[in-house]
């Protein structure tokens, strides 16, 4: 293991391959439910991988999925994982208002507790849809019972994004109480470099994700957050037509490649829940 005085937090967006964002337009909402549900069985894999590892992970988990698969949400929470929300039906923030934001998160967070019978204090927004135009979701989060957010990411992306906010984890100035922690980027150049996990880990060699988080852990001192989908260790999807070459490419590039490195992630790095990372320890600097 490359450094065990610093944990880090792996996390898990629990959604399925049909209801990512980039798909929005070529599947509607309406046709999910007979489409082929594949989450339940990658989840279970990622939840047996875990095990064999001895590593324990936070679910950001949709209500949709919770719904339809209560056995699945009572194993992540008898395994001892942590259990949060990734909102009802992946819908981004920016697409709602702030009533609908507060509807969506209440109804999720309800749904979560009922079926895992633990507080759910986790958040995070589907595609990192929280950034400078919307920081208001964030106060609407800590009133509706949330201790904590991950839902921005640091980085110039043309899907979201916020360069300008901190790299490490911070309390917003609109709440009281309530703690941000930004996906994990390394500072390059006078630019975040994203190194946080999903597509970018599949496009880097693994080599480039293990240098960035033993920089972050060894040289930097700090946490780093690991996140993926279950539906990126599965190469066996169905494939969805036409794509543009851009949304085709980042969804489906290395997906064969996915759990191999996942493993070589798990076996170099010390990992935990993010309530135990960064509230529990309170290891985490702030910015």
């Amino acid at each position: 293991m490359a450094n065990i005085s610093v944990v880090n937090a792996m996390t898990v967006d629990v959604e399925d391959y049909f209801q990512v964002s980039a798909f929005e337009k070529h599947i509607s909402k309406s046709d999910w439910d007979v489409l082929q549900h594949r989450v339940n069985e990658n989840t279970n894999r990622i939840l047996d991988l875990f095990a064999q590892h001895d590593i324990k992970a936070t679910f950001f988990t949709l209500g949709w999925v919770a719904e339809r698969y209560p056995q699945l949400i009572k194993r992540i929470v008898t395994e001892g994982h942590e259990l949060a929300s990734h909102g009802y039906e992946h819908i981004r923030v920016t697409e709602q208002s702030p009533d609908q934001f507060r509807a969506d998160i209440r109804k999720t967070k309800h749904i979560l507790e009922d079926l895992g019978g633990q507080a759910i204090i986790g958040y995070r927004a589907a595609s990192y849809s929280i950034g400078a135009t919307n920081l208001w979701a964030l106060q609407v989060l800590e009133e509706e019972g949330h201790l904590y957010s991950s839902s921005i990411y640091p980085v110039k992306h043309d899907l979201y994004g916020m360069p300008s906010a901190p790299r490490f984890c911070f309390h917003p100035e609109n709440t009281q109480h309530l703690l941000e922690i930004p996906i994990t980027t390394l500072h390059i150049l006078n630019k975040n470099l994203p190194c946080g996990g999903g597509g970018f880990f599949r496009l880097y060699p693994y080599l480039l994700s293990k240098t960035a988080y033993n920089y972050l852990n060894v040289i930097e001192k700090q946490p780093g957050i690991f996140y993926f989908h279950p539906w990126e260790i599965d190469p066996d999807q169905p494939r969805q037509q036409n794509l543009s070459f851009k949304t085709r490419f980042r969804h489906y590039l290395n997906l064969q490649r996915v759990e191999n490195r996942l493993t070589n992630l798990l076996n170099d790095f010390a990992w935990d829940t993010m309530q135990n990372v960064f509230l529990s320890n309170n290891t985490a600097k702030m910015s």
